[in-house]
């Protein structure tokens, strides 16, 4: 009979050890998608952190990163109280547990620091922090090192072990492909902008007058989305909207462009149409829908005296509305050749004057503010 019993609870035991294992595959899985379910890369490496953490039971964790130029790992992300005096220590390659791991490309469990020569003591003294034990590995974006995932001090006094190895190895290697995935989208995002830019300041080159107003205007209008409640893709869009809100003027003829007088009701009629045309041109590319109302209607106005469609108050979108406070700025702000530029002051008091008329009540004072901060 006891040896039947015995028999039972090596199985009822074995079958625990099954189960605790499938409920951390099931988290890794889980842990994996949230990672990969953003193209930010502070999320990802924020995520990454949690992930680590609540997948080995631990304390607290770090993400350190290479600094190839400096040949220094630096703390990206760190969990717990003392994370800002973390993050102001590096460590040689070779330096510390993590250290060891990025100079040999190999995980590393540590479950008696203090009897190890490789433990960097530093960052314990630094923030009073008793470090129990350490699992680390590395993060690898085709076979190099970019970087390594720890954690510290598995709860409950215990200690980590080649099944906790494997599963963070699985979880840096999500890690590394949402890394790299971000990377590659930065760099296609940073293309594209730099594309648009180049495309705005050609169509500039035309206008001898303007020299400078993309520019002008895409730097005013990031200042005031800052002080409007938008999320960071729509942040994006003001950018790129601002870059190409002109892009119309493409199809305006030299003889009106480049007029040094003012113009006649007649040409000002064609100039107006650049609008329209800016929208049919950004109209045959898919990816750039959400800001073709901004390049349309940035010469709206909340009144409905604006062009091309008279629109009015709320029917106008946000993205032409903080086009149209930038446009009108930089407009005041320079020299045209029938007439001399308006001193700031004088332009902040004339965007007062206009909010709630020609301009949007709330976009003015967002601009204002940026302003008075010292960001315009």
């Amino acid at each position: 009979m006891l040896s039947k019993k015995i028999d039972i609870d090596r199985w009822l035991d074995k079958f625990k050890r099954i189960d605790e294992k499938l409920k951390r595959l099931a988290l890794l899985s889980q842990l994996s998608q949230i990672l990969n379910s953003t193209l930010d890369p502070k999320e990802i490496r924020r995520r990454a952190m949690e992930a680590a953490t609540q997948l080995m039971m631990a304390e607290v964790g770090s993400l350190l990163l290479v600094n190839e130029e400096k040949r220094h790992l630096y703390f990206e992300v760190a969990l717990g109280e003392r994370e800002e005096d973390i993050k102001t220590i590096s460590l040689n390659f070779g330096e510390g547990i993590a250290g060891w791991v990025v100079q040999h490309g190999k995980p590393l469990i540590v479950n008696s620091p203090a009897k190890d020569r490789r433990f960097f003591k530093g960052v314990d003294e630094r923030t009073e922090f008793k470090t129990r034990n350490i699992i680390c590995v590395p993060v690898k974006v085709k076979e190099k090192t970019i970087g390594v995932l720890e954690a510290i001090n598995k709860k409950g006094k215990g200690r980590f072990n080649q099944g906790d190895l494997s599963l963070l190895t699985s979880l840096a290697d999500q890690v590394a492909i949402a890394l790299d995935n971000s990377r590659l989208y930065q760099e296609l995002e940073e293309m594209f902008f730099q594309t648009a830019e180049s495309l705005a300041e050609a169509i500039e080159k035309r206008d001898p007058h303007t020299g400078g107003h993309t520019q002008r205007v895409t730097f005013y209008s990031q200042a005031i989305a800052k002080y409007l409640p938008l999320t960071p893709l729509e942040k994006k869009w003001v950018k790129i909207t601002s870059v190409l809100h002109d892009i119309g003027k493409i199809g305006i003829e030299d003889g009106i462009l480049k007029k040094p007088e003012q113009l006649s009701p007649e040409e000002f009629d064609i100039i107006k149409r650049h609008s329209n045309m800016g929208a049919e041109i950004i109209g045959h590319i898919r990816q750039l829908k959400e800001i073709i109302p901004g390049v349309k209607y940035h010469h709206e106005q909340v009144d409905g005296k604006g062009y091309p469609d008279g629109l009015r108050g709320k029917d106008i979108p946000i993205l032409a509305k903080i086009v149209a406070v930038s446009d009108t700025y930089d407009a005041m702000t320079t020299d045209r050749p029938y007439r001399k530029a308006m001193d700031k002051e004088m332009a902040i008091d004339e965007l007062k004057r206009c909010s709630g008329t020609q301009l949007d009540k709330e976009v003015v004072e967002a601009f204002i503010q940026a302003y008075q901060n010292g960001e315009i």
